[in-house]
């Protein structure tokens, strides 16, 4: 999952500028039907569809993953294609986004679930 160029600007001037920015309290996770570009677009909308609450383990080797499952219920009829971490359940600020490694087909009124370690975030 790449960052977002506002989230690894506020990385790189935080590093190398020692410039604070806003950190995130919580991560939610979006599931999404098209690339979300910069701005978390072709998030899914309708049926039961909401962004999950989300934490992550201690990083290792570059990377963190989800410690517990991710359930999205009663979701709309879609075909999921990427998911984006935000720092609110709606509106909010997006921060990383990236390609699932295989396309979901949902049908009206599915679970969608991804297990524990199935999120990873890797700083390459």
């Amino acid at each position: 999952m790449p960052f977002t160029v506002a989230t690894a600007n506020k990385v790189l001037n935080k590093l190398l500028r020692n410039q604070d920015f806003q950190h995130p309290s919580q991560i939610y996770v979006s599931l999404h039907t098209g690339d979300p570009g910069e701005n978390g677009a072709n998030e899914v909308t309708g049926g039961g569809y909401k962004r999950q609450l989300v934490t992550f383990s201690t990083p290792s080797n570059k990377q963190t993953s989800n410690p517990s499952n991710i359930e999205f219920d009663n979701m709309p009829a879609c075909t999921i294609t990427h998911m984006g971490l935000w720092d609110a359940e709606t509106g909010g600020n997006f921060w990383w986004g990236g390609q699932l490694v295989i396309s979901k087909q949902i049908d009206v009124g599915d679970s969608v679930r991804f297990k524990a370690g199935d999120l990873d975030v890797i700083l390459e």
